[in-house]
Order: structure tokens, then sequence, then C-alpha cells
């Protein structure tokens, strides 16, 4: 009987002591660095309170506020986009096209690169005299040619174009798997009833897929939000800051040795993450509790 009831914690206690040290630990560690002035540059540690966050929320103009202000836009746009394109592709190869297989792994493959190889690719791909360029010019369009990466207009929207097109065939396979449960009797029976296409999707497809819709609009926040390596790879945060986000922010920040700062950043973009995830995935919940 002892050995039944403890069975299952040789299980649970490796993995919680890894978590522990792991996650747990660096996360308090973080938090109370945080009200620290710790500056490798300066000799001592002193405790300030919260005036590494007053300095980030006070800073006009200052790199602290536009890179929250950049990570709110990159993760608004960016969010909708991939799901409604991850919708669009789920839809389209859900069913009737031939080859399509074949399809959703080519739509999927790009989630399988390394984001780093990605954002290293795309800055050729982006590059004044790139692929892209040349094929725009060789069709007429001159007008649309732009250093894609290196101007104030089209710097974070080039860097949000690549980050939707890795990311879509993700979407797309968590929302064809909700599809592909859904029986057709529904469709066929609205159909005996004289419903068109439109109606059984706002009818019959989007209350069905309420529960795989909500993952992918959380967890797609969530990376919106703690973005770092597609923004780092392609711009590094350049030009001038036009696409600093708050890791590349706490990137910086831990690379000058002002880690008081840098965890005050991640304290800060930790807190927001967990407030806003778990606050769209209640409401989110609750209106599929009420449909």
């Amino acid at each position: 009987m002892y050995k039944k009831k403890f069975y299952g914690m040789r299980f649970i206690v490796p993995a919680l002591i890894l978590y522990t040290v792991l996650y747990i630990i660096p996360t308090i560690a973080g938090m109370v660095i945080s009200f620290t002035d710790w500056n490798v540059t300066r000799p001592g540690i002193h405790f300030v309170g919260l005036q590494n966050y007053a300095n980030i929320f006070m800073s006009k103009g200052g790199p602290y506020l536009a890179s929250l202000k950049h990570t709110a836009e990159f993760t608004v746009v960016t969010v909708i986009l991939k799901t409604l394109l991850g919708l669009g592709l789920a839809l389209l190869l859900n069913k009737g096209l031939r080859s399509r297989n074949v399809f959703r792994m080519i739509f999927f493959l790009p989630y399988a690169l390394a984001p780093l190889i990605i954002g290293i690719s795309f800055v050729s791909v982006l590059k004044p005299d790139g692929p892209l360029n040349t094929i725009l010019r060789s069709v007429g369009l001159e007008a649309l040619v732009h250093s894609w990466l290196a101007e104030k207009g089209t710097a974070l929207g080039s860097a949000m174009a690549v980050e939707v097109w890795r990311m879509a065939g993700w979407n797309m396979m968590i929302l064809l798997a909700g599809l592909q449960m859904i029986p057709d009797e529904y469709y066929e029976a609205s159909s005996i009833d004289g419903a068109g296409p439109w109606k059984q999707f706002w009818k019959i497809t989007l209350p069905f897929l309420r529960a795989p819709l909500t993952t992918v609009i959380v967890l797609n926040t969530i990376h919106g939000l703690r973005v770092f390596d597609i923004i780092y790879s392609l711009t590094g945060g350049g030009p001038g800051g036009l696409t600093e986000v708050i890791n590349t922010q706490v990137f910086k920040e831990f690379g000058l040795g002002r880690y008081g700062m840098a965890n005050a950043l991640n304290v800060i973009i930790f807190l927001v993450t967990v407030v806003i995830a778990l606050g769209m995935q209640k409401a989110l919940r609750g209106k599929e509790d009420n449909g």
C-alpha cells in the first residue's frame, strides 16, 4: 500500500525539482534583482525599489517605452494575420483539393525551420539589391522598391510579414485538426435546409472552432509578446531602434551589464504576458461556455 501511494511521486518529484531549479528560482531571483541597481560598470549592488520601473515608464522618447510600443504593435498585427491566414489555409486544405497533403507539408515547413535561419535568409531576400526588389523592378513596379529592413515605414512591417509567413502553417495545422473534428452530417443537414457556405461557416464552422481558435490566439499572443529571435536575426532592433522590442532591449541591457534594468524589463513583459494570456483565455472560454 505504501509503495502504491508514493509510486507516482517518483515521476513527479524529479520533474518538479528540475522545474524549480531551472524556472522558479531564476524567476524569483530575476524579480529580486529588478529592484536593485546592479550594473557591472559600478561597484556594489544597492536596493533601489521601483526606480528601474519608474525609469522605464517615465523615459519619454527613450528606448524602453518605444520597445513596449513596438512589442504591442508586433503582437496585435501578427496575431490577427497569422490567425486569419491560418484559418484560410485550413479551410482551403480541409477537403476537396488535390495533393492537399503535399500543400499542408509545404505550408508547415517554415515553422520547422529555426527562426534565426529564417531571419538570416530573409535579410538577403529583403536587402536593396535582393531578390524581392529585383522581381519588382523586372515587372515594372519600381515605385514599390524599398530598403525593406532599413526604412522607417517598412522595417517593422517587414519583420511582421516574415513572422506571419513562418507561423501561418502552424496555425493552419491546429485549425485544420479542429475542422476535421466537425461531423459532415451538420453540413449535409444545413444544406438540405437551404443554408449556403457563408451561413454554414458562421453557424457551424466557427462555433466548432472556438477551442482551437482559443489555443491559437492565446499562444500567438504569448509568442508575439516574447518575440526575440526573428527580430534579432532580421534587424537586431534597428535601424535606430525602429524595430526594438522588449526582449531585444533586455538582451542589450544584459550585454551592457545593466542587470537590474534588464531584469525589470523582463519582469514587465512576464507579467504582461501572464495577465493578457489568462485574460484572453478566460474571455474566449467564457464565450465558448455561453455558446
